[in-house]
């Protein structure tokens, strides 16, 4: 990963391992309803099977890792808005080692 002042992972296991968890200095789980996740996969028959089991085992049980919870998912534009304004402010601050201890502040190499 090339030196950056945010780091934005996304996927739906991001939160299931400790060291990853670590890593991180802002944890937001983006919730949908069950219904709409089920909606969205109802054309597959492994939904029942293989999504639902690993989604309730493994992505659900992170969501108690996270700092922050999205409700609605992407529908939901003020908290996205919230979240997108408190990272620009946050890369407006020159001293971020004071905000975060953990974090190192890396010299840009971009040209």
């Amino acid at each position: 990963v090339n030196a950056s002042d945010v780091i934005i992972l996304e996927g739906i296991l991001v939160f299931h391992d400790q060291d990853v968890r670590d890593l991180m200095n802002m944890k937001i789980f983006v919730d949908t309803d069950a219904d709409v996740r089920l909606a969205r996969r109802i054309r597959r028959d492994t939904y029942a099977k293989f999504v639902k089991p690993a989604f309730d085992d493994f992505v659900l049980p992170s969501k108690k890792y996270t700092d922050v919870i999205v409700p609605r998912g992407g529908d939901n534009h003020v908290a996205i808005d919230l979240i997108v304004q408190h990272i620009r402010t946050k890369l407006g601050q020159h001293d971020l080692c004071k905000i975060y201890p953990n974090v190192y502040v890396i010299q840009s190499t971009f040209r």
